[in-house]
């Protein structure tokens, strides 16, 4: 029986056979046993290889554990990616490969100063082109949005909750932003929050803190340094910690990050049986506003290094987004919501064979006139704020950053 791996895309061979023809046994769950052993952390972000395609192996299981551990919130996210592909493909094998990125082990450092470019993708996607994984599963906030030839997004699944909650220290329980004492210490490593909120609540100071999930809970809780900390609502609904949320900031206060709440499937771009695979996890208006978001930042040339906030919703035919630019102490700012319609017939008008990327995601499953009108509303939208001054805002936002 022959083996491959599903952790990205690779090139076909004449005589590889196609994932309908194979049946292999399927395992996939190292994650939840790991997880339920106690580790205290997890690889990040977890990949995936699915051996069924080509003879390079013949028994699963004969990669090595990775030998150190950095994040469970990635392990649950591949392990929910793992389940559903094993419900819609069950003679598919499927083993979780973890390893850890640049940005899991600079952690001293807020993120805006190490440099954003692939912090949390280069291993992985050095994985990916030696064939040693097949599919990785990201946060698709932390993908760039120009990824580097050879790679696309395959599938962006159903996004959740993607706004910012509040976690306050025990002792401030009942509080909220606007209660909480003037100077109170408010944990963060983001730029984009940061400025939103220190012009929303001017008597809060903002620090930074960095560390997965479970190191930034344990500093708040074990030490007096922070009041609250900011999370990604979306990272503590997985986690089961939706008891330590304590506020959720709505657009009005702190509109979110580009992608975040929704998980990408990266593959290789010319693995064409892979793409197919994972396409059937698209979601929809997901996708949609994900494409939106990021050809917004892509034409703004933003990063984690300059504030950028977006805010996307679809109501019927139309998608809204709303998209903003700060100054880092968030005094100055530009704010616009556009809008444009994605109505289709359903009808996916383009050839399977051509496999067309925006801004870095492949959908041939979705209607492409959807997918043209979302790409276009984001770059109408930051030509619409760089034309009121936008680019210098950023720029001296990213110099002062720099200097810091």
């Amino acid at each position: 029986m022959g083996m491959g791996k599903l952790a990205g895309s690779y090139e076909l061979e004449p005589e590889r056979a196609s994932v309908s023809e194979t049946t292999v046994e399927l395992h996939f769950g190292m994650a939840k046993q790991l997880l339920n052993e106690g580790a205290e952390s997890m690889a990040t972000p977890y990949q995936m290889r699915f051996p069924s395609l080509f003879p390079l192996i013949q028994q699963s299981g004969t990669s090595a554990p990775p030998a150190s551990f950095t994040a469970p919130l990635a392990c649950i996210q591949t392990d929910s990616v793992a389940e559903k592909l094993k419900g819609l493909y069950p003679d598919v094998h499927i083993e979780i490969v973890g390893m850890t990125t640049t940005g899991d082990k600079i952690l001293d450092t807020a993120l805006s100063k190490i440099g954003e470019k692939s912090l949390f993708t280069k291993e992985l996607e050095t994985a990916l082109a030696r064939n040693e994984v097949d599919l990785v599963v990201h946060s698709l906030k932390d993908l760039p949005t120009a990824l580097p030839p050879g790679f696309t997004i395959g599938a962006v699944l159903k996004r959740e909750n993607p706004h910012d909650a509040v976690v306050l220290h025990p002792k401030n329980t009942g509080k909220s932003l606007d209660t909480l004492p003037d100077n109170s210490v408010i944990g963060t490593s983001s730029l984009r929050r940061a400025a939103q909120l220190k012009k929303r609540f001017p008597h809060l100071e903002f620090k930074d803190i960095r560390g997965n999930l479970n190191t930034r809970l344990k500093k708040l809780d074990e030490k007096d340094d922070f009041s609250a900390i900011i999370l990604a609502a979306a990272g503590l609904r997985r986690m089961g910690w939706e008891s330590r949320v304590s506020q959720i900031l709505g657009p009005e206060d702190c509109m979110y990050a580009v992608g975040q709440g929704a998980i990408a499937i990266e593959v290789r771009a010319k693995d064409k049986d892979i793409l197919e695979m994972v396409s059937v996890l698209h979601d929809p208006n997901t996708v949609l506003r994900c494409i939106a978001e990021r050809a917004f930042l892509r034409r703004l040339e933003g990063g984690c290094s300059v504030p950028v906030a977006v805010h996307t919703e679809v109501k019927g035919s139309q998608l809204y987004l709303t998209g903003a630019v700060y100054s880092l102490d968030g005094s100055d700012s530009l704010k616009e919501t556009m809008q444009t319609s994605i109505a289709s017939d359903n009808k996916v008008e383009e050839r399977v064979d051509e496999w067309v990327q925006r801004v870095g995601v492949t959908a041939n499953n979705m209607p492409g006139p959807a997918q043209d009108a979302s790409e276009k509303l984001g770059l109408d939208l930051a030509n619409l704020l760089l034309s009121k001054g936008a680019k210098e805002i950023l720029t001296v936002a990213r110099e002062l950053n720099d200097a810091r």
